[in-house]
């Protein structure tokens, strides 16, 4: 494990307390306005993608080892130089910054009660916009309250709750792992002829880190929502999702809320018609602080849970 040689790893206590600094920080200060380290790493993965996956090549099925390659050379390096500083003297500042790194749960709360803001206001366009930067669909496009409660469901497990959970199994340089590779995920892992050979790793080596904290996340919002709805949801309407990991966290959030999400939906000009999730009641614009809630209810109860295990470790 990562976090061996900084402190014994019965120690949990440790990085459970690390874990609620890092959330702390998260709601103080949110994401970096200057500076944000996701902004240099976006730079070298596009460079990385010009030079191994240029937009004029021709694309084969051989693009997949490039794309694994650059897939290695974009993040081991970073992970390994941030577990080589975990092992200093004051380490375990690293490790609460990583976290705080990867989360997005304030950042995730802003977007969504943006758009939340401008449907009070009965702003369809300015609603629109603000939904366009959570969601990759077209934004003249954008149905915001629906889209909206999807991104805060599908993000609550990408942007808070796959963080925290690697980062609980392998300290910082585990979230700074799990982060980059999900932004990768971001970056190449659309199904585009540019992408669909080269973006595989990434979005592959994606669904692997995510299998796990994905079907927690399901899990959590079938706890603290409609349980009954959720789990039925997500028995019945996961496994009709394209993706292995957003179809139970969707499906399992949707029935939570006992909303109605899914359905058709326009990405980079093409409609999809996508299965339906959760339950036959169209939402309104006050599910989406209702998701919010959802979402912050689950990661101080995962924080609480960390702390008990760090109690009875620590004993």
């Amino acid at each position: 494990m990562f976090l061996l040689p900084v402190y014994p790893y019965a120690d949990y206590l440790i990085l459970a307390l690390l874990a609620c600094g890092a959330v702390a920080l998260d709601h103080c200060l949110g994401e970096p306005r200057r500076w944000h380290p996701l902004v240099g790493f976006g730079r070298i993965a596009s460079a990385l993608s010009r030079w191994l996956n240029p937009a004029n090549a021709q694309l084969k099925p051989a693009q997949r080892l490039t794309g694994v390659l650059a897939w290695l050379v974009a993040v081991l390096p970073l992970t390994y130089a941030a577990w080589l500083l975990a092992q200093m003297r004051f380490g375990w500042l690293l490790h609460a910054y990583l976290l705080y790194f990867a989360l997005g749960h304030k950042s995730l709360r802003l977007h969504a009660l943006a758009v939340h803001a401008a449907l009070q206001n009965n702003n369809i366009a300015q609603a629109r916009l603000a939904a366009s930067y959570i969601v990759s669909r077209d934004p003249d496009a954008i149905e915001p309250v629906s889209a909206t409660l999807e991104s805060v469901l599908e993000n609550g497990n990408d942007g808070v709750f796959a963080a925290l959970f690697w980062f609980l199994v392998a300290g910082g340089p585990g979230a700074l792992l799990y982060r980059l590779a999900n932004t990768l995920d971001a970056m190449w892992g659309y199904r585009t002829s540019q992408y669909y050979y080269f973006g595989w790793a990434a979005a592959r080596l994606d669904d692997v880190l995510n299998y796990i904290p994905a079907r927690l996340t399901a899990l959590t919002y079938a706890l603290l929502g409609n349980t009954r709805k959720a789990l039925h949801a997500w028995r019945t309407q996961a496994n009709l999702w394209d993706s292995p990991n957003a179809g139970p966290v969707m499906s399992a959030g949707a029935g939570a809320l006992d909303v109605a999400l899914g359905g058709r939906a326009r990405y980079h000009g093409v409609w999809h018609e996508r299965p339906p999730l959760g339950s036959d009641i169209a939402p309104t614009i006050e599910d989406i602080p209702r998701a919010l809630r959802l979402v912050s209810a689950g990661l101080y109860a995962w924080l609480v849970i960390a702390m008990l295990i760090g109690v009875v470790a620590y004993a």
